[in-house]
């Protein structure tokens, strides 16, 4: 972990002297900055922890370094649905405190937000001490809040116009098929090459699925157990949901798929290099029965699941080739980014037999 203090431009991606002066006239009251700490484990947007003169905690988020894919890491959005949310909507998120637009401060766009105590749960050693009783209980209160989001009244939040909801999987099927170019262009551009025939397939196999235009509402984008901040005393639940950047309007279930593609299970033969492993554990619940809860709440229908699901693994698999285009052109911060290519096979294969089989239980 790397870690500043003002004066010094040791941490990746943060000029501290000018964020320093760039926060003394934006938010006055808030103090000098004692110290920036990248914190560990984003793979995508990185985020840093920033102890300000009296101990006051707050966080800044600003887009990866390196390749970057066009509309993806938008700092504006996120801070825009961290503001409506944080309204009164019920959804848990942190209080946003500043934007800035003017890339010359840092390189990039960022935000400012208020710290949130909370635990973030990623693997086994994570939730050593989480009994089977609290991790149940902490299962059942993420579909709770994945329900909530997805049953904010979007008017009255302001986010009327925060997306168009009509065709929305169809864009998605073209936007991320046209993010995989990009990456797949950038990786031979490292002189690095390998063959994935699987890809095309799915994207024929998922346009002709596509269901027609539905239920509609906000969408997360990459919603799962290690993207948010857990707690546990007095009673398990979610302190906070992070990582809004993928968010818009649109078919609420692509983000249970996607939910769902992360959730690991002790049977799992094939085992992603992301998302929370920790829900393998006793006690988590099984994806069927997270998917029942979330129907609970929701009322939605879940036939379809499966397609849902097997469109989570075709986009993960494009977030990943991303990932590890980054990683080739040298251009990632923290660990673990030497495995995310591996997993790009995984998901295309995972996708197909979920759609040959028709379930993805």
């Amino acid at each position: 972990m790397s870690e500043s203090r003002t004066g010094t431009t040791e941490v990746p991606g943060v000029d501290v002297p000018r964020l320093s002066a760039w926060l003394q006239r934006t938010l006055p009251d808030a103090g000098p900055i004692e110290t920036v700490r990248l914190i560990a484990g984003g793979r995508s947007n990185l985020t840093y922890g920033i102890t300000l003169d009296g101990g006051r905690r707050i966080v800044l988020r600003r887009p990866p370094l390196g390749h970057v894919l066009p509309t993806a890491h938008d700092m504006a959005r996120e801070y825009r649905v961290l503001s409506a949310l944080s309204g009164g909507t019920g959804v848990p998120v942190p209080n946003p405190l500043a934007f800035c637009a003017d890339e010359e401060v840092i390189g990039a766009r960022f935000y400012l937000m208020d710290h949130v105590d909370g635990r973030v749960l990623r693997t086994a050693e994570d939730a050593a001490d989480v009994t089977p009783e609290q991790a149940r209980e902490l299962s059942e209160r993420l579909a709770e809040v994945l329900a909530a989001i997805h049953t904010v009244d979007v008017e009255a939040a302001g986010l009327g116009d925060f997306g168009r909801p009509a065709g929305y999987m169809a864009r998605q099927l073209k936007r991320w098929g046209q993010q995989w170019d990009r990456s797949r262009e950038a990786i031979v551009a490292t002189g690095a090459t390998r063959d994935l025939p699987e890809y095309d397939r799915l994207v024929t196999r998922l346009g002709e699925r596509l269901p027609d235009d539905g239920r509609s509402g906000l969408v997360h984008g990459d919603y799962r157990l290690d993207n948010a901040l857990a707690v546990l005393e007095p009673r398990p639940g979610i302190a906070a949901v992070v990582d809004w950047e993928m968010s818009t309007l649109g078919d609420p279930l692509s983000d249970l798929g996607l939910t769902l593609t992360y959730w690991a299970q002790a049977d799992d033969a094939d085992r992603l290099p992301v998302g929370a492993t920790v829900t393998a554990a006793p006690g988590f619940l099984t994806r069927r029965q997270f998917a029942e809860r979330y129907a609970d709440m929701t009322g939605f229908d879940l036939s379809q699941i499966d397609f849902y699901v097997a469109f989570a693994c075709f986009k993960l698999a494009v977030i990943l080739e991303g990932i590890h285009a980054r990683f080739l052109q040298g251009a990632t911060v923290g660990e673990g980014f030497d495995k995310i290519g591996d997993a790009v096979p995984l998901l295309l294969e995972r996708a197909h037999r979920i759609l040959d089989t028709r379930t993805p239980w």
